[in-house]
């Protein structure tokens, strides 16, 4: 069933999909763990520097579509598994929705406070974003 936001409508199966636990470098880390490589190794099986696969272990710098294929390759799992880890095209998104309503964009800065105060968790946001819509 889709979930509405009132400009877009999300289905089901997105949000579920996009429910992840971790960031695109805290996933880069789990598989280099485990592929037992150190941050060096992967980094020149890849063609990148030693310093920016670590900034992109820490979520200071993110990889080109070109680079992330390479560490997808290096790494022995599937583009996509990598892909649902970044999330600049749903920021992207959010900024674009935002410029285009101001209403939402109070929302947003309503709930991001909300979440700085602790009075919202990512937990609570997920929860009501699967609850039917509510009728007008």
């Amino acid at each position: 069933m889709p979930v509405s936001t009132g400009h877009a409508t999300l289905p089901q199966a997105y949000l579920a999909y996009n429910m992840i636990e971790s960031s695109l470098g805290q996933r880069l880390h789990q598989l280099r763990d485990k592929a037992d490589l150190s941050l060096r190794e992967l980094a020149k099986k890849v063609g990148i520097s030693s310093p920016f696969l670590s900034d992109i272990e820490l979520g200071r710098r993110f990889p080109s579509k070109e680079i992330l294929a390479k560490l997808a390759n290096a790494l022995n799992v599937p583009l996509e598994d990598l892909q649902q880890y970044d999330n600049r095209g749903p920021i992207a998104d959010l900024k674009r929705l935002m410029d285009s309503d101001p209403k939402l964009g109070f929302a947003f800065r309503a709930a991001v406070e909300k979440v700085k105060s602790g009075e919202l968790t990512a937990d609570d946001i997920i929860a009501r974003l699967g609850k039917a819509p509510r009728k007008k």
